[in-house]
C-alpha cells in the first residue's frame, strides 16, 4: 500500500479518516521510548517518577525554586501541563509548592526526596542521549536530521497554510503563492 492509498478516504470499506495517520507511528515510537525509560526507573527502584518529571526535577535542582509559569517556560510546555505535572510530582513527594508573591502564582521547589533522585536522573538523561545517538547511527537518515529538514520546510510554508491548502481555503492558496517553493515552481514552469 502506498502513502496515497493509506490517506485516500475511498481506500477500504471504512471511511473513518482517523484510521490513517502519517504521524501516529512517530507518536507510538516516542511513547514506546518513554515506556522503556519508565521501566528503567522501576528496575532501578525509582518510584513515583515518570519520564516527563525528569527535566523539571533536574532544572529545579540547577536553577532553584521557581514559579510554575517559569518552570513551564524552562521546560517548553504550557502552564496548564506544568501545573498538572507539579501536582503529580507533589503527590509523589518530589516537590513542594507554596503561594507565590500573589494569589495567582505558586512557587515550586524540590523536597529532600526529589533532590535525592537528581543524580540518578542526570545519569539516566545522559545515558538516554548517548543511546539516542547510537540509535540514530543505525539508520541512514537520523530523526534529528528529519526534524531539522521538516522545520526548514515549515519556515517556507506553515503547517496551517498546508492544511488550509488541502482544504481548498482561498487564503491558503493566495498565501502559498508567495512561498519560496511556489517561486521555485514558477521558475521551472
Amino acid at each position: 500500500m502506498t502513502i496515497e492509498d493509506a490517506l485516500d478516504p475511498a481506500h477500504g470499506t471504512d471511511h473513518d479518516p482517523t484510521l490513517q495517520s502519517g504521524l501516529r507511528p512517530l507518536r507510538r515510537l516516542l511513547d514506546a521510548m518513554d515506556d522503556d525509560i519508565a521501566r528503567l526507573y522501576a528496575e532501578h527502584g525509582v518510584g513515583g517518577v515518570r519520564p516527563r518529571f525528569s527535566m523539571a526535577l533536574i532544572r529545579l535542582h540547577h536553577r532553584g525554586p521557581m514559579m510554575i509559569r517559569q518552570l513551564a517556560e524552562q521546560i517548553e510546555v504550557t502552564h496548564s501541563a506544568m501545573s498538572q505535572t507539579v501536582t503529580a510530582m507533589r503527590r509523589n513527594g518530589l516537590v513542594d509548592s507554596s503561594a507565590g508573591h500573589d494569589a495567582r502564582t505558586r512557587t515550586v521547589e524540590l523536597t529532600e526526596q526529589g533532590r535525592a533522585l537528581v543524580p540518578f536522573l542526570e545519569e539516566e538523561w545522559r545515558a538516554t542521549e548517548r543511546a539516542w545517538i547510537e540509535l540514530e547511527d543505525e539508520v541512514p537518515y537520523p530523526l534529528t536530521r528529519v526534524v531539522a529538514d521538516l522545520a526548514a520546510a515549515l519556515e517556507g510554508r506553515s503547517f496551517l497554510e498546508r492544511i488550509n491548502l488541502e482544504l481548498g481555503s482561498p487564503t491558503a492558496v493566495a498565501s502559498s503563492a508567495d512561498t519560496p517553493a511556489a517561486a521555485s515552481r514558477k521558475d521551472r514552469a
